[in-house]
C-alpha cells in the first residue's frame, strides 16, 4: 500500500453547539477516487477545505506531503483581478503546466474563455471554476458538487475526464449515477465522525444499513446489560464493599454511553397534500413552436399529458428545456399552436433558482405564509415548528432567518412548502440540486407514488429512470435544432431507444447504398448479369436465413421458461448471447438477399 500523500486524524472542530466534527478523519493516497458522503450540515464542506488548508481544525492531525499539490473546487470562485475567464483559469496553472489544457478544458465545459467574469452566471462561474482546478493535474483534486449546473453531456464527458485522471479524488455529489461511475472508495462523514469503505459508491447504501442495524443491536444489548446490572445491585446478595462499588460505577458508567448515544439523523418524513382530483387530461398541445430570433427553440411538437404522467425534460443547458416547460404549464404563449389545460388543475412549482424564497424571511413565516404558529396540511391544523421536525429542521430554527441556510436545507424547506399545500400538479425544475441522498431518496419516493401528474426537468440520471414514465428530449443531443421527441420509460430507456432508431437508420442507409454500388459495378462491366457468387448467394441466402430463423425460434422456445435464469443464468446468460449474434446474422444475410434481389430486377430489365 502507498503512503498517504494527504492525512487528516481524530480532527475535531465545532461552532459553539455540539461538534460538527468528533474524530473524523480521512487518508488519501495516490489514485484514489474517492466519494465523501453524508448528511446535509453533516459537515462534508468542512473537512474537505481543513483537507485543503482553507479551515483550520480545533484539533487533530494534518499531515500533506510537501511536494503534492492540491487543487480544490470553489463554491463562489473570486475573478477578482481578471478580465477573462481564459486569464482566470490560466492563474490556476504552475510553472511546467501544459496552458492547452485551459483550452481543451473550457471549450468541454460550454466556454470560449473571452467571457468577462462579472457577467457570467451561477453556473458559468463553477464552469471556469472547475477548469481551474483541473487544468494542472493536481496530485490531490478536491470537488465539492461538480456537477451542479452541468447539463447531462458535460456530465457524461466530467466522468471520462475524471476516470483517467492521474489526480486522486475527493468528491462531494448529490448525483448516484455520478459517484457510482467515478469513485473507487467511499468515506462516510456520520455524527461527527468518518468511516471508509473500500469500494465505490454502489456499495455504499447496503453497507450504510448493515452498519447502522449493528450499531442499533449493540445499543439494545447495553440496554439489556444495564438491566442486569441494576437488577443485581437492588437485588443480587451483597459482596465486598469494593466489588459493589466497581460494579457500581461500571452501572454508572454504560448509563452514561447509553444515554449519550447520539443516534443517526432521522429521515425526513411527508406526504404530500391531497388535492381534488384534476381532470383524466392534464395537458394538451398542438404544433406548438417557440423562436427567440432565427433560432428555433421549439419546432412544431404535440403532446397528451394524462392524470398520472410523470415526464422528465432532457437536454444541454440552453436546449430549451425550460422555455417548453413554461409553454406546457401555460406559463408562456406559444408561437404558433395550441396548449390546452385541463380541469381542476392545482400547481405546484419548485424552482431551480430558489427565486421564491426572500433571504430576510424567517424558516416559520415562509411555511405559514405569515399566519401565526399553525399552517393547515391534509385539512389538519399543524404547529409549524412540528412540521418542520418532519423536515429536519429543529425547533430553534423557526426564527432564522433564510440567509443562514445552506443550499440543501433551503431546497428541503421549499419542499416542505410545497407539500404542504394541496397539489394534482407538481411541476419540478431541476429539483435535486443540493439534496443529500436520504432526502432525494424521500422525493424519489414522493414522486414515483404521487397520485397527481408530475413535469419535472432534471440532469439526474438516477433520478429520472426511478421516477419518469416518459422522457422528453431534443431529437439532435448535440445540435438541439428546436425538434422534441417523447420517448416510453427514464433517461436509460431513452438511450436505448435513441441507440436502435440509429442503428435501423445505418441499416436502411446501407441497404439502399448496396444496390446502387452494385449497379455501378455492373454498369461498368463488359457483362451486364449477376456474377457466380452473386447468383450463389441470391439462391443460397433464403436457405441460410430459414436456418437462422429456425435456431432462433428454438432457442426463444427454450428462454420462454420463466425461471431459467434463477435455475441457471450461465444457460440464460449464453442463449441471450446466441440470440443476439444469430438476429444480427439475420438482419445482414436480408439486407445482402434485398441488395442482390434489386440488382438482378434491374439488369433484367
Amino acid at each position: 500500500m502507498a503512503p498517504p500523500i494527504l492525512k487528516l486524524d481524530d480532527i475535531f472542530l465545532s461552532f459553539g453547539g455540539a461538534p460538527l466534527l468528533a474524530g473524523a478523519g480521512l487518508q488519501i493516497e495516490p489514485g484514489d477516487k474517492i466519494c465523501l458522503v453524508g448528511r446535509n450540515g453533516s459537515g462534508k464542506s468542512t473537512l474537505l477545505k481543513i483537507a485543503a488548508g482553507l479551515v483550520e481544525a480545533q484539533s487533530g492531525e494534518l499531515f500533506r506531503h510537501p511536494s503534492s499539490t492540491v487543487r480544490y473546487l470553489e463554491q463562489a470562485p473570486d475573478f477578482a483581478g481578471f478580465n477573462t475567464v481564459q486569464a482566470y483559469a490560466e492563474a490556476g496553472l504552475g510553472p511546467g503546466d501544459d496552458p492547452y489544457r485551459v483550452t481543451y478544458l473550457l471549450s468541454h465545459l460550454g466556454l470560449s474563455g473571452d467571457e468577462d467574469p462579472k457577467m457570467l452566471s451561477g453556473g458559468e462561474s463553477r464552469r471556469a471554476a472547475l477548469a481551474r482546478v483541473m487544468a494542472p493535474e493536481p496530485d490531490i483534486l478536491l470537488l465539492d458538487e461538480p456537477t451542479n449546473h452541468l447539463d447531462l453531456p458535460t456530465i457524461e464527458w466530467l466522468e471520462g475526464e475524471l476516470q483517467k485522471t492521474r489526480s486522486a479524488l475527493v468528491l462531494i455529489s448529490h448525483d448516484r449515477r455520478f459517484l457510482e461511475k467515478v469513485s473507487t472508495a467511499t468515506v462516510w462523514l456520520d455524527r461527527g465522525t468518518s468511516r471508509r469503505l473500500e469500494r465505490g459508491f454502489a456499495h455504499f447504501e447496503a453497507w450504510r444499513d448493515q452498519v447502522l442495524e449493528a450499531e442499533e443491536l449493540e445499543q439494545h444489548k447495553l440496554g439489556k446489560s444495564i438491566e442486569r446490572e441494576e437488577h443485581w445491585l437492588r437485588y443480587g446478595v451483597t459482596a465486598r464493599r469494593k466489588r459493589n462499588m466497581r460494579r457500581l460505577g461500571e452501572l454508572q458508567t454504560m448509563r452514561s454511553n447509553y444515554r449519550g448515544h447520539k443516534g443517526p439523523q432521522g429521515t425526513v418524513q411527508a406526504t404530500v397534500s391531497d388535492a381534488q382530483e384534476s381532470g383524466k387530461l392534464v395537458i394538451e398541445a398542438d404544433k406548438i413552436t417557440k423562436s427567440f430570433g432565427e433560432r428555433a427553440i421549439v419546432t412544431p411538437f404535440s403532446i397528451r399529458v394524462h392524470r398520472g404522467d410523470c415526464i422528465g425534460l432532457v437536454g444541454p443547458n440552453g436546449a430549451g428545456k425550460t422555455t417548453l416547460l413554461k409553454m406546457l404549464t401555460g406559463q408562456l404563449s406559444p408561437d404558433s399552436g395550441i396548449v390546452k389545460l385541463g380541469t381542476n388543475l392545482e400547481i405546484a412549482t419548485l424552482d431551480q433558482k430558489r427565486e421564491d424564497l426572500d433571504p430576510e424571511d424567517t424558516l416559520a413565516n415562509y411555511l405559514t405564509d405569515g399566519r401565526g404558529e399553525n399552517l393547515l396540511v391534509n385539512g389538519e391544523q399543524r404547529h409549524v415548528t412540528g412540521y418542520m421536525k418532519e423536515f429536519l429542521f429543529q425547533p430553534e430554527q423557526a426564527r432564522t432567518p433564510i440567509r443562514n441556510l445552506s443550499g440543501g436545507e433551503r431546497a428541503r424547506l421549499m419542499l416542505a412548502r410545497i407539500l404542504s399545500r394541496p397539489t394534482n400538479l407538481l411541476i419540478l425544475d431541476e429539483p435535486t440540486n443540493d439534496l443529500d441522498i436520504e432526502t432525494l431518496d424521500l422525493l424519489q419516493e414522493i414522486v414515483a407514488g404521487f397520485p397527481g401528474t408530475v413535469i419535472l426537468v432534471s440532469h439526474d440520471r438516477d433520478f429520472l429512470d426511478r421516477t419518469v414514465t416518459s422522457t422528453i428530449a431534443p431529437a439532435v443531443p448535440d445540435a438541439p435544432d428546436g425538434r422534441w421527441i417523447e420517448y416510453a420509460g427514464g433517461y436509460s430507456d431513452m438511450l436505448v431507444q435513441r441507440k436502435g432508431a440509429l442503428e435501423e437508420r445505418k441499416r436502411a442507409e446501407k441497404a439502399a447504398e448496396k444496390p446502387k454500388t452494385q449497379q455501378a459495378t455492373a454498369s461498368s462491366s463488359s457483362k451486364v448479369k449477376l456474377s457466380f457468387k452473386q447468383k450463389f448467394a441470391l439462391e443460397n441466402l433464403p436457405k441460410e436465413m430459414a436456418k437462422a430463423e429456425a435456431e432462433i425460434a428454438k432457442r426463444e422456445q427454450v428462454m420462454a421458461d420463466p425461471n431459467l435464469f434463477t435455475r441457471d443464468p450461465a444457460v440464460f446468460n449464453r442463449l441471450a448471447g446466441e440470440m443476439e449474434k444469430l438476429r444480427g446474422s439475420l438482419t445482414d444475410m436480408e439486407e445482402e438477399w434485398l441488395a442482390l434481389e434489386m440488382l438482378r430486377e434491374e439488369l433484367e430489365g
